[in-house]
């Protein structure tokens, strides 16, 4: 079936080859606790810059939040003389709290997401039990993500892109030749993000998974997190869509869908859940907010027992 905004971001992905437009830049800040790869990427004409995947340090044990992570993307984007227009998500993390709002302080910028974070606010408001209070409308963010939307940073064109499966709620953000792509594919290496949290679906992972790799094979591939295959020594968070077609252990070219919906049910029925699971979802459904303070003034991260 024609795929629209496929072919947006391809014609846009022809227009950086070409010259037309600037290649972004990237730098990208990898924290070990969570495992996760945030991103600043900019336009190296008008400066203008996004972040994506941010996080906000979270000690469990103690219940204690810092800000050493995203301070180094506010030392970064101040001596780089950047301008930040937007703080994106791709999706609702499971496993590490955003640090969006904190930087909103710091450096501006307007908070985006997909437009599904609703579906993920209904489901995870009542396994939560947020109460009326909690408004599920998405209302906690700037801006709520389409299918095939286009916007601009700076000279950079970017075109969105909802890649549900891991989530419902999750967006891929191609900006330039480079495609952030949350939670749906890991390096070649390791494979592919789990399907199995609430709203989940291994048949719609595999199909966000071909969407992506139907993109040019050099488009630049920037993922949210990497685990270290048994054989690898280093974290990555770069590959490409030709790589991944030709390698990715679960679902390079030739894997047929009902195969990887076997192995991934099966292989995910063997996952523990996130270490960060409860504060993170709690937090971040929230565009990266604690739950409202009680009556003493202080936010409290619920635990449903037996619940999930």
């Amino acid at each position: 079936m024609p795929d629209a905004a496929i072919d947006a971001a391809t014609a846009q992905i022809g227009r950086v080859q070409s010259g037309e437009v600037p290649s972004p830049v990237v730098c990208t800040f990898f924290d070990e606790a969570t495992n996760t790869a945030s991103h600043v990427v900019h336009c190296p004409i008008t400066k203008r810059a996004a972040i994506l995947d941010s996080v906000l340090d979270y000690d469990a044990a103690a219940g204690r939040t810092s800000n050493g992570s995203a301070q180094a993307i506010v030392d970064y984007v101040r001596r780089e003389g950047l301008s930040v227009d937007w703080q994106l998500e791709t999706h609702a993390h499971a496993d590490h709290l955003s640090a969006a709002p904190w930087l909103q302080e710091q450096l501006g910028g307007k908070l985006g997401i997909g437009a599904n974070i609703v579906r993920v606010q209904n489901v995870f408001g009542k396994i939560f039990n947020a109460g009326t209070r909690f408004a599920r409308d998405g209302s906690q963010f700037d801006h709520l993500f389409q299918d095939g939307e286009t916007f601009s940073i700076g000279d950079l064109p970017v075109t969105v892109l909802h890649v549900p499966g891991h989530t419902p709620a999750d967006m891929a953000f191609v900006i330039g030749n480079c495609a952030f792509v949350g939670d749906t594919i890991f390096m070649p290496d390791f494979g592919t993000a789990r399907a199995d949290f609430p709203g989940g679906d291994a048949r719609q992972l595999f199909q966000s998974i071909r969407r992506l790799l139907s993109l040019p094979e050099e488009t630049r591939l920037f993922l949210c997190h990497d685990y270290k295959a048994p054989d690898r020594d280093d974290y990555a968070w770069l590959t490409t869509v030709a790589l991944e077609r030709a390698h990715n252990i679960h679902v390079h070219d030739g894997v047929s869908e009902e195969d990887f919906v076997a192995m991934r049910t099966t292989r995910d029925a063997t996952l523990a859940m996130p270490k960060l699971l409860m504060p993170s979802v709690q937090v971040n459904m929230r565009g990266g907010h604690m739950p409202e303070p009680e009556a003493d003034g202080i936010s409290y991260i619920k635990i449903p027992v037996n619940r999930l």
